[in-house]
């Protein structure tokens, strides 16, 4: 009896253990390019899975079933081969009987980087991590990049690992020990006469763009307090599920694709807990890593534009228009965590995927960067010689914008330093002067009651949001992260990385309604349909007060007395969608 007792006993514990691990969720946590990373036809990619069982589970990408014979598994993680030429760019995610995972994106495009370990970063001399032995080359225009790439790691002992081939960007593995001797070489390879310029890495992958931590950071809402009201979000929504169905002659919205550069977002939280597996069109779809927070900060900027309605208090925008819309696929997605590069190189392969719409919630301070007030900027800090390289990898990937997607449009949040957006010795990336960037600050709801929305009391800026003739236009600064459980209310997040996800979804619905609409059109109809914000300082020089680019007169139909004219720029999200919409015969 003793031994039965045990056997049983022993039974019925590994039973639970099946039953537990039955119902433990299956997430997709990483999803990497592994392998030769310049190897274009045969890829191989590297998965972290969360919850597998003893079965590997079925792997889908996009509507195809992937072969067991692609899939290797060790552990917990899986290792997935592909000929590129069988299959197209898409999401991917896994089925294990009932359970689904999340779906992220695997893009088949080939610009890829490598992050550094641990062992391979060390402190420079401003105190900030940098790359030891991984840099990358912009090689001249007029070379062959892979050739010339290869040679010139022949030349100093390197290996090529890694490119953004379509800007003629090569990413070196050094034989470095530490930064004196990559200093060296890199002073070398910099004076090369093919060599455009030489990117040294110093960005933290994980750091998001966060506000400033100074006293005199302004405090933030209350948690019933209603910021997105200040851009007029609730109307817009149903502006956009009445009108665009009644319009005559009636005319279907288009599907609109739109790529975050962020790290992952929370599948386990109220928010997104509908969005695993497949995703059908048309509604809204999200394609990302899973994450094991509920408030990082990829999930409250992704909450901004696709969170459900009615679970945790938040009201993703594009959610909202599923009923009238044609569908929007939100990508999430970082590359690597090779920083600024890694960015980079995302951006330009989910460009090449179809996206329409990048959402930029990033920027970096140069080293001694000043504040309004004369103060050192004291968060997202960069060297010089890495702000040098950083500028020309930037100014690579707008003129290859320009050139080869000059209908991309490109969304930058302005920064949390109480600094100057528009210089390239403070911030980058929106320092830069290109149609196909806009550039958002941020703001919250006024303290002082009694004004009408469109009053421009009923908003003030943030102080700690960056500010000057670069900044395009403000948006609600503040938002609810997403909680675990529905029914809560999430902590409230400000900063201008959130106030940019409103901007990019309002631009994704617009080009839904209009998708011949051009960069250039895009900001034409956000400043003639912004409401103000701020005093008015009739075109004097920029201060402390002056939140954005004064608005002028051609955007007031020519009216020098026009009450909005020479103040700041507000969002105004239902008034952008019926000038979207009466553009469909012509653009004011």
């Amino acid at each position: 009896m003793p031994l039965r007792s045990a056997v049983l006993a022993t039974l019925l514990t590994l039973a639970a253990h099946t039953a537990s691990a039955a119902q433990e969720p299956l997430r997709l946590e990483r999803l990497d390019r592994c392998g030769d990373l310049l190897q274009s036809q045969r890829q191989d990619w590297c998965l972290t899975v969360r919850g597998l069982g003893n079965q590997t589970p079925q792997l889908k990408l996009g509507a195809k079933a992937l072969p067991a014979r692609a899939v290797q598994r060790k552990g917990e993680t899986l290792r997935l081969r592909l000929d590129s030429a069988a299959y197209q760019s898409g999401p991917l995610w896994l089925e294990d009987g009932p359970r689904l995972s999340n779906a992220a994106w695997l893009s088949l495009r080939n610009s890829h980087v490598l992050a550094a370990g641990p062992d391979e970063v060390a402190k420079n001399m401003d105190g900030l991590s940098t790359y030891v032995d991984l840099v990358s080359l912009l090689i001249e225009e007029n070379h062959d990049g892979r050739q010339e790439a290869e040679r010139l790691a022949q030349k100093y002992g390197a290996k090529v690992v890694g490119s953004i081939a379509p800007l003629n960007l090569y990413q070196l593995r050094l034989p470095a020990k530490d930064l004196v001797q990559r200093d060296a070489l890199v002073l070398r390879m910099g004076s090369e006469t093919s060599v455009d310029a030489v990117v040294i890495e110093e960005s933290a992958a994980e750091e998001a763009e966060q506000a400033s931590t100074r006293p005199e950071e302004p405090k933030k809402p209350a948690l019933d307090s209603d910021e997105w009201a200040a851009n007029r979000f609730l109307d817009a929504v149903n502006y956009y599920q009445r009108r665009i169905p009644a319009r005559q002659p009636p005319a279907r919205p288009q599907p609109v694709r739109i790529g975050l550069i962020e790290r992952n977002v929370d599948f386990d939280t109220a928010d997104f807990a509908d969005y695993l597996g497949g995703c059908s069109m048309p509604r809204t779809c999200v394609y990302a890593r899973d994450a094991n927070t509920p408030d990082n900060h990829g999930t409250t900027v992704a909450g901004i534009l696709a969170a459900r309605w009615d679970e945790s208090g938040n009201t993703g925008f594009l959610r909202g228009l599923d009923k009238a819309s044609a569908g929007f696929e939100v990508i999430v997605e970082r590359n690597s965590d090779a920083g600024i590069t890694a960015n980079i190189a995302a951006s330009v392969n989910l460009v090449e995927d179809g996206v329409r719409v990048l959402n930029w919630s990033w920027g970096i301070h140069r080293v001694g960067a000043k504040n309004v007030k004369g103060d050192e900027v004291d968060s997202l800090l960069r060297s010089g010689i890495a702000m040098s390289g950083y500028e020309e990898l930037l100014e690579e990937f707008f003129l290859w914008l320009r050139k080869e997607h000059p209908d991309v449009v490109v969304v930058n949040s302005a920064g949390n330093g109480s600094s100057f957006s528009g210089s390239d010795e403070y911030r980058l990336p929106s320092s830069f002067i290109t149609e196909q960037l806009l550039v958002v600050g941020g703001h919250q709801r006024s303290e002082r009651a009694g004004f009408a929305v469109d009053d421009p009391g009923y908003a003030v800026k943030r102080s700690s949001s960056n500010i000057d003739m670069r900044v395009d236009i403000t948006a609600a600064a503040c938002a609810h992260a997403s909680t675990a459980r529905a029914g809560e209310n999430g902590a409230v997040h400000c900063g201008t990385s959130y106030a940019t996800p409103m901007v990019a979804g309002l631009l994704a619905a617009m080009l839904s309604i209009n998708p011949q609409l051009q960069p250039e059109q895009l900001h034409m109809l956000l400043r003639r349909s912004a409401m103000t914000i701020g005093e008015n300082h009739d075109f004097e020089r920029m201060d402390g007060e002056d939140l954005t680019a004064p608005i002028l007169p051609s955007e007031r139909r020519y009216q020098l007395n026009d009450k909005d004219v020479g103040r700041s720029a507000r969002l105004d999200m239902q008034k952008a969608l019926d000038l979207a919409e009466q553009s469909r015969t012509r653009v004011r």
